[in-house]
C-alpha cells in the first residue's frame, strides 16, 4: 500500500500551482496593489472585499474573518478533502506524478473524492448512452427544442436507459460499491436491492463552480413514467441544492468579466441562452432562488459596487409572479442592481429561441425592468385603483417595498413612481413609506457606505494591523516586516538577517520577527506562508495580515527597493541605539582608561559601518 506523499513532491506541486487560479474558480479577484489580488471572502458573508490573495507567496488572508493559508488549506476548507486528496488533486491538474514513501501512513481519503469520481463516471455513462438506439426519444426531445449533438456535447447532456440497473452495473464494474453509489445519490434502495435512480430520462450533469460533476437533473420522456417531470439528485455530501447553480461553471468567467448574471428557470433555458450568446445565464436546480445562491453569485461577480446587474426571467403566470416576489425578498442582499425580464407572450428563453431565433433571446434582456417596479406592480395589481379604498390598500401593501430600499437616492424616486402608479399625492405616499420604514426595523447601509464586518471570533484576543500603536517606531517595524514577508526572496539575504537580528520594541511585531528570522530557505517558494504558520498565538493573524496586506509601491521592482530601504533603516536604527548608549557610557568613565579607549574605538567602527550601509543604498 502506498505511503505518505514525499515532501519534495508536496513542495513541488505547491510551487507549480498558481493559488490565484484555484481561488479564482470560486471568487472573482481584482488587482489590489503590487502582487496582490482581492475579492469577497468565501469563508464568510461580506459586502466589501476583504479577502486578499498574494500569488507570489502562495497565500491568502481575509482581513474580515481572519482565515488564511496556502492552496492546500484552501482546498481542504472549501471542498472538505484531506491533505492527501488536496495534493493529489493539484498534482493531477498540472500532470505531476507523485511519489509515495514506503512504510509511511497510507493515503487518507474522506470518501468525497470517491463521490466526485462516481458522479464523473456516471456522467460519462449517460453521455455514451445518448448515442444508442434506445436514446432516439431523448435525441428527438433535444432536437425539438433546437439542440443538436454539438449543443448536447457542450453541456454534457446524456440519457439514462429504461432498465433498472444499467448504470449500476456499469459503475460496479469500475469498482464502485453500492454504498458509494448510494452516497452519491445515483442509486436508490428497494425491497429487492439497489436500482438506478435515473431511468428512461434525458439527463443533465450538474457541476460545481470548479467544473466537477456533483449531481444530475433528469426529465421524464415516457408516458408510462409515473415519476415527477423533473428528478434531481437528492441531498448528498457534495450536492446541496440550495447552493448549486446550473451552468455557473460555464458562465463564471463572463459573469466575473461583465458583472452581469441572468437567472432563468430551467436547464433548457440555460442552454438556449448560452447558444444565443447570453453566456452569463444560470438556473437553480429544483429549488427556489435563495440566500445561499446569492452568496455564491456575489463571490463570482465580485459585486462590491452598484455596477453589476442581476436579471431574473420569470414566467408571467401566477407561479412566476410568486417566484419573483420570493427572489425580491433575498435580492436586496445584492449590491448589484436587480431586474426582471419576461418574454413576449410569456415565452421562456428556450421556447422564444425556437419561435423567433437567437436574436429574440438576446433582445429579451432589453425589456428588463427594475425588480422594484416589477414587485410594486405585483403588489398593487390586485386592488381596484379606481376606488379610494383600493388605492389606500394598494399603498399600504406597496409602501414597505419602497421603505426597504437601501439607496437613499432611489427611495424618493420610487416614492414618486408609486404615487404615479396609484394616482395619489406624493406627500401622502412619502408619509406612508416613512411610517412603513419606522415599523420595518433597521435598514441596510447604502451602497458605498463603509461598514465594519463583524469578526467571527469577536470574543477572542486578536492582534491585527488595526490594533497596533500609531508611532514612527512601530510603523517602521511593521512596514519592514511587511516588505520582508512579501519580497524577501528578492532581497539581499545578509541585509535581511542584519535587520531582523535584534528584538523589536513592539511585542506583537517582535513575535513575527522571530518567526521570519528563523524561517529557512527564503528563496524557497512558499517560505513566507510557512513562516506565518509558525508565529505563536495570538500574533499569527497579524503575521498573515503583514503578508497579505497592501505594500505601497508602483511595481515589483519599486517594492523590492522600498523593502530594502526599510530593512536598512532597521539596521541604522540599531547602530544609532548602540551609539547613543556608548555616548552615554563614555561620559561615565575616565577618557584615558582602557574602557574609554574601547568605547571610542567602537564608536568609530559604528560610524564606518553606518556610512558603508548608507553608501550601499546610494
Amino acid at each position: 500500500m502506498a505511503g505518505r506523499i514525499r515532501q519534495a513532491d508536496v513542495d513541488e506541486v505547491k510551487a507549480r500551482t498558481n493559488i490565484a487560479d484555484i481561488i479564482g474558480e470560486r471568487v472573482a479577484l481584482k488587482s489590489a496593489g503590487v502582487g496582490s489580488l482581492k475579492g469577497l471572502c468565501p469563508f464568510h458573508d461580506e459586502r466589501s472585499p476583504s479577502f486578499n490573495v498574494r500569488p507570489q507567496a502562495g497565500f491568502y488572508h481575509c482581513f474580515g474573518c481572519g482565515e488564511s493559508g496556502d492552496v492546500y488549506s484552501f482546498l481542504r476548507a472549501m471542498d472538505h478533502v484531506t491533505f492527501t486528496e488536496a495534493v493529489e488533486r493539484l498534482a493531477g491538474r498540472i500532470g505531476f506524478t507523485l511519489h509515495y514513501e514506503d512504510g509511511g501512513a497510507a493515503p487518507e481519503h474522506t470518501g468525497r473524492a470517491r463521490l466526485y469520481a462516481a458522479n464523473a463516471s456516471a456522467a460519462e455513462f449517460f453521455r455514451a448512452q445518448l448515442m444508442t438506439p434506445e436514446a432516439d426519444i431523448a435525441r428527438r426531445f433535444l432536437g425539438q427544442r433546437g439542440f443538436d449533438a454539438g449543443a448536447a456535447g457542450h453541456f454534457g447532456v446524456g440519457y439514462a436507459p429504461k432498465g433498472w440497473s444499467g448504470m449500476h452495473s456499469a459503475l460496479r464494474a469500475q469498482g464502485y460499491t453500492d454504498e458509494e453509489l448510494s452516497s452519491a445519490g445515483l442509486v436508490s434502495q428497494g425491497q429487492r436491492g439497489v436500482y438506478d435512480r435515473f431511468r428512461g430520462r434525458v439527463v443533465w450533469p450538474i457541476r460545481d463552480v470548479t467544473g466537477q460533476v456533483i449531481g444530475f437533473g433528469a426529465r421524464r420522456l415516457y408516458d408510462d413514467d409515473n415519476g415527477p417531470k423533473y428528478l434531481n439528485t437528492p441531498e448528498t455530501t457534495i450536492y446541496k441544492k440550495a447552493q448549486v447553480l446550473y451552468g455557473l461553471d460555464l458562465a463564471k468567467r463572463d459573469v466575473s468579466r461583465e458583472h452581469r448574471v441572468v437567472v432563468v428557470e430551467g436547464y433548457t433555458d440555460v442552454m438556449a441562452c448560452h447558444l444565443a450568446g447570453i453566456t452569463t445565464a444560470i438556473a437553480t436546480c429544483g429549488t427556489a432562488f435563495g440566500s445561499d445562491h446569492i452568496t455564491v453569485l456575489r463571490r463570482v461577480m465580485g459585486d462590491d459596487s452598484t455596477a453589476g446587474e442581476v436579471v431574473f426571467t420569470f414566467d408571467p403566470d401566477a407561479a412566476g409572479q410568486k417566484a419573483a416576489l420570493r427572489a425580491f425578498a433575498d435580492a436586496k442582499r445584492f449590491n448589484a442592481q436587480t431586474y426582471v425580464a419576461t418574454g413576449p407572450e410569456g415565452l421562456d428563453p428556450c421556447d422564444l429561441r425556437l419561435a423567433r431565433g437567437d436574436g429574440a433571446v438576446r433582445a429579451l434582456l432589453e425589456t428588463k425592468v427594475p425588480m422594484v417596479e416589477f414587485v410594486l406592480d405585483q403588489r398593487i395589481s390586485g386592488y381596484d385603483l379606481a376606488s379610494v379604498e383600493g388605492r389606500v390598500g394598494a399603498l399600504r401593501t406597496a409602501a414597505p417595498v419602497v421603505a426597504e430600499l437601501r439607496d437613499p437616492l432611489l427611495q424618493p424616486e420610487y416614492v414618486r413612481v408609486l404615487a404615479r402608479r396609484l394616482g395619489m399625492d406624493t406627500e401622502d405616499v412619502r408619509r406612508e413609506v416613512e411610517r412603513a420604514g419606522r415599523g420595518g426595523g433597521r435598514r441596510d447601509a447604502a451602497p458605498g457606505t463603509q461598514t465594519v464586518e463583524p469578526s467571527v471570533d469577536d470574543g477572542a484576543l486578536r492582534v491585527t494591523l488595526a490594533t497596533l500603536p500609531r508611532s514612527p517606531e512601530v510603523g517602521l517595524e511593521r512596514d519592514a516586516l511587511m516588505g520582508v514577508l512579501q519580497f524577501g526572496h528578492r532581497m539581499d539575504a545578509t541585509l535581511v538577517e542584519r535587520a531582523l537580528e535584534l528584538p523589536f520594541r513592539n511585542a506583537a511585531l517582535d513575535a513575527v520577527r522571530v518567526a521570519v528570522r528563523d524561517a529557512p530557505g527564503m528563496q524557497r517558494p512558499g517560505w513566507s506562508a510557512d513562516a506565518v504558520a509558525t508565529v505563536r498565538e495570538p500574533y499569527r493573524s497579524l503575521a498573515a495580515e503583514l503578508l497579505a496586506g497592501d505594500f505601497p509601491a508602483l511595481n515589483d521592482d519599486a517594492a523590492v527597493t522600498s523593502a530594502g530601504d526599510l530593512a536598512r533603516r532597521l539596521v541604522l536604527r540599531r547602530f544609532d541605539r548602540e551609539k547613543a548608549e556608548l555616548l552615554g557610557a563614555i561620559q561615565r568613565v575616565p577618557a584615558a582608561s582602557e574602557e574609554g579607549r574601547s568605547i571610542r574605538l567602537r564608536l568609530r567602527e559604528l560610524d564606518a559601518q553606518r556610512q558603508a550601509l548608507v553608501d550601499e543604498a546610494s
